[in-house]
């Protein structure tokens, strides 16, 4: 059986996330050997008794291969921490989510990605932003994220498809499970030119307490998160915050002081995120130039073992090359050829000195007030 079919069976144990499935791969190296652990190993590897209980029930009614084959036969790919697949980006977040289902493709160009968040209830005016940002944005071959939510997030797909570019919809529900129904359409037509993506099991409805979790997804898969409306109370906001934590820009839409839709995003502005006042601005902080040439130096020399291995090593932190030759066990030669190509590609940065850092393509992003 697949190994990543043991991912889905942990996934599927209340209680048990990233914190967790860590503590289980570090214990017992492997999850299919932690899937038929006997209890004392269970709790000697530190699973809380709800929790094992959880996983007791799950281990006993699910029947893995049967799970497996049917997530299959959907046509679900399942993408975890040990896939080359998984989104580099999302990985550099605190806590990432372990597992990720996805209906469509991912590709080495959704790296360079904006997420367009913003109201259900959204007036002509923040119609006409959200078109016009995705629009650009897909011309200029930046993949455009949303939650293919009613409002800014449907219209957001929807141009980028327009202008022929990539989108990526993250749910709050299974892959399998489109919310809300009448944009099932619209989420055929993402997976054909990008894809749906979730933390949440095939089968898994809609439910408002996972809206928020997804939203982290959201902006840790992007460089740049745009509110283009929100309410005092909009999940929007939630988007922005994750944002800001995870040290990504986050731009705001200034809006009418008057109109409740706009009362978020104002409020966002005064607490110190970017407004919105030309769709260049966003393109500017992207350096699209430069996302161009790193992009075709990634396309031409795909990622190797060496230089997967050599961004493991330095990790966040800044190393001097002599570090990183005894961390790595490689030569001089092949240490010194394979950080020059990882620095055309934009994946490291040659600090001076003969030091390095890895590049997470991050910036410092805004803080909420102290008072929120």
């Amino acid at each position: 059986m697949d190994s990543r079919a043991y991912w889905v069976g942990f996934n599927l144990v209340k209680g048990i996330g990233a914190v967790r499935m860590r503590a289980l791969l570090n214990y017992f190296g492997d999850l299919s050997v932690a899937w038929q652990a006997p209890m004392d190993a269970l709790r000697s590897c530190g699973m809380p008794p709800k929790t094992l209980e959880n996983f007791l029930r799950v281990r006993r009614d699910v029947d893995l291969e049967k799970l497996w084959q049917k997530i299959q036969m959907q046509g679900i790919n399942v993408i975890t921490w040990e896939d080359e697949l998984y989104p580099r980006r999302l990985k550099e977040i605190d806590q990432p989510p372990p597992v990720l289902y996805l209906r469509g493709t991912l590709k080495l160009e959704d790296e360079w990605a904006v997420a367009i968040v913003g109201t259900r209830r959204m007036t002509a005016y923040g119609k006409q932003v959200a078109e016009e940002l995705a629009e650009a944005l897909a011309q200029h071959g930046v993949t455009v994220i949303s939650g293919l939510a009613r409002g800014v997030d449907g219209v957001a797909h929807q141009a980028a498809l327009r202008a022929g570019g990539r989108t990526l919809a993250v749910l709050g529900s299974g892959v399998d499970c489109i919310y809300p129904p009448e944009h099932r359409k619209l989420a055929e037509q993402i997976i054909q030119h990008g894809g749906l993506l979730s933390d949440y099991p095939p089968g898994s409805p809609p439910d408002s307490i996972n809206f928020p979790p997804r939203n982290r997804i959201i902006s840790g898969m992007s460089t740049v998160t745009v509110v283009v409306e929100a309410g005092e109370s909009s999940g929007a906001l939630i988007t922005a915050t994750f944002a800001a934590e995870q040290g990504r820009e986050v731009f705001a839409v200034p809006g009418n002081i008057y109109a409740p839709q706009c009362k978020g995003t104002n409020r966002l502005i005064q607490q110190g995120a970017r407004p919105l006042l030309t769709v260049d601005e966003v393109l500017e902080t992207l350096n699209v130039e430069q996302v161009h040439e790193h992009r075709s130096a990634r396309l031409m020399f795909p990622m190797d073992a060496v230089e997967s291995a050599l961004l493991q090593t330095l990790g966040s932190e800044t190393m001097h090359v002599d570090e990183i030759l005894a961390q790595s066990g490689l030569s001089i030669d092949k240490v010194s050829a394979t950080l020059a190509m990882m620095e055309l590609k934009g994946l490291v940065r040659h600090l001076g000195g003969m030091n390095y850092t890895a590049v997470h393509e991050t910036s410092p992003g805004y803080r909420m007030a102290e008072h929120d």
